[in-house]
């Protein structure tokens, strides 16, 4: 049921551009526990080539949508830059945050779309730096959303205890960081609190298994979360959101630190001009984003 319900939110998911600091190890289980379950046998679109030539645009997104969705969502955008720049530009895809983390520390890719939590790894670890951040509904924030089935009868985080709680990738701001965060400071920890925990490595897997009853919980980017229940009426039928964190930084758009000077200023001034002309509206229209602007590094400060 799990894949039928990823298909209808990939679907769902067409035009959308979200995303999430995070601990580099996900939850560990005490003895007698059940190991958490991660959702990681689907198969993955072939990987783009490492080494596709220097006249190539390297574009890396982050799995914060299905790899379907993501592929979607974002090939206009890619075509768009790709033709700006006067190269041929590729997606480069990978599972998890880490594996992008990991392309962009060894240069291989040129501009990456990531999630807030791998980008506080980045910046901790000084591989990569702000390039340009969305836009949405006039925000540069977003919040990390609890949700449960419409139908189960919870109301409060307490509630989950015992339960099977999905998080989203170990690298992810409000799909893992955050929800840890939260049990902390309730003096608990995910193996101690919850019955079992599941990483499905993007949202809407997350929301397919809260809709599926494969997962009690979840922690959702609320970006994905509306942008989704609107255009889906079962989503907000069949879940219902029990805690709101606060604001944080919006998932940005970053860089390698050694990349070309003038190549990132390129990038940069197609980025924040890309609202001006209809080419560049309708790119953004797919993604669900207002524009580009400079960024607010304090935004990110942790």
């Amino acid at each position: 049921m799990l894949k039928n319900w990823s298909c209808i939110l990939c679907l769902a998911l067409l035009f959308l551009f979200l995303g999430t600091s995070c601990n580099r190890e996900p939850p560990k289980n005490t003895a007698g526990q059940q190991p958490p379950i991660r959702l990681d046998r689907l198969q993955q679109l072939p990987p783009s080539p490492d080494h596709p030539g220097p006249q190539t645009l390297r574009v890396g997104v982050g799995a914060i949508l299905s790899q379907q969705g993501t592929a979607q969502s974002y090939q206009l955008l890619i075509d768009t830059l790709g033709r700006r720049m006067g190269k041929p530009a590729i997606l480069v895809q990978r599972k998890t945050y880490q594996e992008l983390n990991d392309l962009l520390a060894r240069d291989m890719v040129d501009i990456g779309f990531i999630c807030t939590g791998a980008y506080i790894e980045g910046l901790h670890e000084n591989t990569m730096s702000l390039l340009v951040v969305p836009q949405i509904n006039g925000r540069t924030t977003y919040q990390s959303f609890i949700i449960v089935p419409a139908a189960s009868g919870i109301t409060r985080i307490d509630q989950l205890r015992g339960q099977t709680f999905a998080f989203t990738d170990p690298l992810s701001n409000t799909g893992y960081h955050y929800p840890l965060t939260l049990l902390q400071s309730m003096g608990q920890q995910p193996e101690d609190f919850f019955g079992r925990t599941i990483f499905t490595y993007s949202h809407d897997r997350s929301i397919a298994a809260v809709m599926d009853g494969i997962a009690n919980g979840a922690s959702i980017d609320s970006q994905v979360y509306e942008f989704t229940a609107k255009r889906n009426s079962l989503i907000s039928q069949q879940t219902r959101i029990i805690h709101e964190s606060k604001d944080f930084g919006i998932p940005p758009v970053v860089i390698p630190v050694s990349i070309d000077p003038e190549e990132r200023e390129q990038l940069k001034q197609i980025l924040l001009s890309l609202h001006l002309d209809p080419e560049g509206e309708k790119a953004l229209a797919e993604l669900g984003v207002d524009r580009f602007i400079e960024p607010d590094s304090r935004l990110y400060e942790r």
